[in-house]
């Protein structure tokens, strides 16, 4: 299985970015990490090899960039505005800087977004915001409100980084109907943390209200918040 790891400057964050890249071909697969993890964490955690067969056979291309949980949604040492504004910089990386980087490295126009615990909550806050970049959705465990990170503070920002605040609301065509062409896959299980079961179904729930289809799973068996569960689940959606 080809591996491949890349480090550059990013002109959004004003530091190095790392990234590990798995595989040389097939659908590009892009990694979010989970809370204050790096971009090692799925080839630590066993997610790789889990789909080594199918990164090998050129079906999956799987992308693995860094982080900034540490400096933005899980930094208590700054103001929840200026954490937000971080995380914001992160996802002006994503697409100015990772996606042309994907792209130039392989000819899909079919990208599928990926994470487990906070890197579902990234993932599906990602495509939300930019349908555009994004035709597959596979979010594992997450949660989907981030007031629990704020110590109770809270503006427009916020809000924008919030799924359930601003889904309700958000009746623009444009963001919508692209919302309608991507593939939605939310899963929880049965030992899941209790907000990650709460969140995935009202997140599926809000989507349905809009009319965009999404497959929502529930793995019973016990299945928990843990890396053993989710390298059964990745297998079966990727």
């Amino acid at each position: 299985m080809n591996g491949e790891y890349h480090k550059w400057y990013s002109s959004h964050l004003k530091r190095d970015m790392e990234i590990l890249v798995f595989g040389h071909n097939g659908t590009p697969v892009v990694v979010c990490p989970t809370s204050y993890s790096r971009y090692s964490e799925w080839n630590d955690h066993g997610m790789i090899d889990e789909l080594a067969d199918r990164i090998s056979e050129g079906y999956l291309q799987i992308y693995c960039p860094d982080s900034v949980g540490a400096e933005s949604w899980y930094n208590e040492h700054t103001h929840p505005h200026d954490r937000v504004i971080r995380h914001n910089q992160w996802e002006g990386y994503l697409t100015d800087e990772l996606w042309p980087f994907i792209k130039g490295r392989n000819p899909s126009q079919f990208v599928i977004i990926t994470g487990a615990s906070f890197g579902a909550y990234l993932a599906v806050n990602f495509a939300l915001k930019h349908p555009d970049y994004v035709n597959k959705v596979v979010a594992l465990s997450g949660s989907y409100t981030i007031h629990n990170l704020l110590d109770g503070y809270y503006d427009e920002d916020c809000y924008f980084n919030c799924p359930l605040d601003y889904l309700p609301n958000l009746t623009d065509e444009w963001y919508l109907s692209r919302y309608r062409q991507i593939e939605w896959i939310l899963v929880t299980g049965e030992g899941d943390v209790g907000v990650c079961q709460d969140t995935t179904w009202r997140l599926a729930d809000l989507l349905r209200s809009k009319q965009v289809p999404v497959w929502s799973d529930y793995w019973g068996d016990q299945t928990g918040h843990d890396w053993s569960s989710w390298r059964r689940m990745i297998r079966k959606y990727l």
